[in-house]
């Protein structure tokens, strides 16, 4: 079989705007179809689907992201997109079948979306990550995402629906595989593997595979995603020495968006020149194409949206002039495509590989964002260098070829995929207490072995925290708002701070209930205030490899990142005494959100198993809530589905209360009291508390 492997990278920011709409030609496909992946060991979340699409045309928004970055930021850079693949059949065409063109939705489809997948398939997960539950020996990445789709069925498997103007499949079968990784230099990009291959009895030629994208860079906290003015932000570039073009938002949020997202070609198998290769022979003719055009313009000669397979395929073999994209900048509604080739002569049972990644940067500098300056666009260049050097793996010096040297796990090929590691990052605990944190940590990030070097280079441990209240700032991303706290590392070796770990050794090791771990490690964090939530993680860090160029290298913040709130714990004693705080509560105190339903106040020194009741002074029952110290705590409320998540950690002595009654009314001002029943012993103990809205 012959393979070719073509690689596109999506790095940066690139706008392109389409309105949703199903439309009367819109259509419901299997019940097989899987859109509910979406990376999320990194800080880039992209929904990936098991038809060839990319994002959801916010379907989903705001449970679920289409390519949002940083993590939890609300910045979202793509609508939707998906793979093309343009070529002629037997001498005749051209054919193009497409997973996306410019319509918005992804489980209610229109013409255009003409990949299918087999009735009772879904995305599989594998992960290289041990403690991972998706671990696999086959894993590629921290986070695989694998699937299959073909163009061959005209009819949604499964049904009698006919997919609109899809009457000429090439029968081509696309096998996805993407990639991502929590490191903290790769945790920003997404690589997308599919091998293409002609299942049809027909020969495929002057073959092209695009990624097509309506990408739309813009922070929906402040800008919902409805209506053409969400959409006609965006402003596009392309850099042809990087083989990539971008997005970045002009005027839509200003100072509140600031980041990139780029496509670019990464390289091919076998290797893909541009002109003569070294020995002065052809190339293989493969090469990168570059255009965009306007949401459904029908009328500009350059920038016109394509509308048949004919246009499509003239979009995707021939590009814009540098004059054309350069007048991109400008504030528009757009789509981009960037494809490679022709390759020629794909016969029947024969595979093309191609692998795309998604990379996302924040604009670095102080230049206005309008002006999207070479040093504005600093850490999109390092976002695709490293993806860059993701694929290139072995092959250091990109000829394709094991030099001596390269081979470094002796196998005789050209491994991809190769990048330097950090350590492992250790198993992490973080306990809340009244006004105290007490985090816990193992040592298995001390064996590590760097893929690179071969050798075992930990050097130490980082403990991180952000800091109350942030969580409440619609511009804080979590990846970002970590304040360092502690640093430990090995002593007398002249690297860091030689500050040894003594301070945080536990003699012998600690256990928790139904966790296996030894936890080696033990930091007590005091003064933390009660009521508030704190994201807290440990991570590790290498010694750096002069050898080969890379400096220190440390564990994703993310991977360990945890959610606490401090406060009281469960008091076992009869005479408990129970309050409320804030005491009085104000409305819209500190930690409150924007809404009625984003309030919370705090029922502490609770046993760890209660009835609680509020009462007006006339004796109306307003709530009643069960607490238990290991389960229901007050979690469920809207305030932590807004500004936390399921995995929080609370005390287990405090129950938090959104003054909603039990007739689902807000609570009035007014002074309330409240009983707290023990429901293991039956002591009731009773307290008021007052309310100033």
């Amino acid at each position: 079989m012959r393979s070719i492997i073509i690689l596109l990278l999506i790095a940066g920011q690139v706008a392109f705007a389409q309105h949703q709409g199903t439309g009367p030609s819109a259509l419901r496909k299997s019940l097989d179809d899987d859109e509910s992946k979406f990376t999320n060991v990194g800080s880039l979340r992209l929904t990936v689907s098991n038809f060839g699409t990319l994002g959801h045309g916010f379907n989903k928004w705001p449970f679920q992201p289409n390519c949002e970055y940083p993590a939890g930021s609300g910045i979202e850079h793509i609508f939707e997109g998906g793979l093309w693949i343009g070529a002629y059949v037997n001498g005749t065409g051209p054919h193009v079948s497409t997973a996306a063109v410019d319509v918005s939705s992804v489980r209610d489809v229109a013409a255009g979306f003409e990949y299918t997948n087999a009735e009772g398939t879904k995305t599989e997960e594998r992960s290289t990550l041990s403690d991972s539950r998706f671990f696999s020996p086959d894993a590629i990445s921290h986070q695989d995402f694998v699937a299959d789709y073909t163009d061959s069925n005209r009819v949604i498997p499964g049904t009698s629906t006919t997919i609109p103007e899809h009457d000429n499949p090439m029968k081509v079968s696309v096998h996805m595989e993407t990639y991502a990784w929590n490191f903290s230099f790769a945790e920003n990009f997404v690589i997308l593997n599919y091998t293409v291959t002609n299942h049809s009895p027909n020969r495929l030629d002057s073959v092209y595979v695009g990624l097509w994208l309506d990408m739309v860079v813009r922070n929906t906290n402040l800008s919902p995603p409805r209506g053409s003015s969400f959409y006609n932000r965006g402003g596009n570039g392309y850099i042809d020495s990087l083989r990539m073009c971008y997005e970045f938002d002009v005027d839509g949020d200003p100072g509140f968006t600031d980041s990139y997202l780029g496509l670019a070609v990464l390289g091919s198998d076998p290797i893909q020149y541009f002109g003569q290769k070294p020995d002065g022979t052809d190339s293989l003719g493969a090469r990168v194409v570059f255009n965009s055009w306007q949401f459904r313009n029908t009328t500009d000669p350059v920038y016109f949206s394509p509308e048949n397979d004919r246009q499509r395929y003239e979009k995707m073999a021939a590009g814009l002039s540098r004059l054309e994209y350069d007048n991109l900048r400008a504030p528009s509604n757009r789509s981009v495509l960037l494809s490679t080739g022709p390759f020629r002569d794909l016969e029947p049972g024969e595979s093309t590989n191609v692998v795309f990644a998604i990379v996302a940067a924040k604009k670095y500098g102080n230049d206005p964002t309008a002006d999207d300056t070479a040093p504005s666009r600093s850490n999109l260049y390092r976002g695709l260098s490293f993806a860059q050097q993701a694929y290139d793996g072995e092959d250091k010096n990109r000829n394709n070829v094991l030099d001596p040297g390269e081979d470094l796990n002796g196998d005789g090929l050209v491994t991809r995929y190769v990048l330097p590691a950090p350590p492992t990052a250790p198993s992490f605990k973080a306990v809340p207490g009244n006004q105290k944190v007490t985090l816990y940590w193992d040592e298995r990030a001390e064996a590590s072995i760097d893929p690179i070097s071969g050798e075992q280079d930990f050097e130490g441990y980082r403990v991180y925290r952000t800091n109350a209240g942030n969580d409440l700032d619609p511009n804080s991303v979590l990846s970002t708002a970590f304040v360092l706290i502690g640093e430990y590392d090995l002593p007398d070796n002249d690297l860091f701070y030689n500050t040894g770990f003594s301070a945080v050794r536990l003699s012998s090791p600690v256990r928790f209930e139904g966790d296996a771990t030894e936890y080696r490690y033990r930091m007590e964090i005091p003064n933390q205030l009660n009521g508030w939530q704190y994201v807290y993680t440990v991570t590790a860090f290498d010694t750096g490899d002069p050898v080969n160029n890379v400096q220190s290298l440390e564990s994703s913040r993310l991977q360990n990142a945890r959610r606490v709130i401090p406060g009281t714990v469960p008091d076992e004693n009869v005479e408990f005494e129970p309050f409320v705080y804030p005491n009085p509560y104000y409305a819209n105190a500190q930690w409150d959100g924007s809404g009625e339903r984003e309030r919370k106040l705090y029922f502490a020194n609770l046993p760890k198993r209660a009835e609680i009741r509020v009462y007006t002074m006339a004796g109306d029952l307003v709530r009643s809530m069960r607490h238990e110290a290991d389960g229901q705590s007050g979690s469920d409320i809207d305030w932590f589905a807004r500004y936390s998540e399921s995995s929080v950690q609370l005390s287990g002595g405090e129950h938090a209360w959104d003054l909603i009654t039990d007739n689902d009314q807000a609570t009035a001002t007014g002074l309330y009291l409240f009983t707290v029943e023990d429901l293991d012993t039956g002591t009731i103990k009773r307290g008021k508390f007052v309310i100033i809205k």
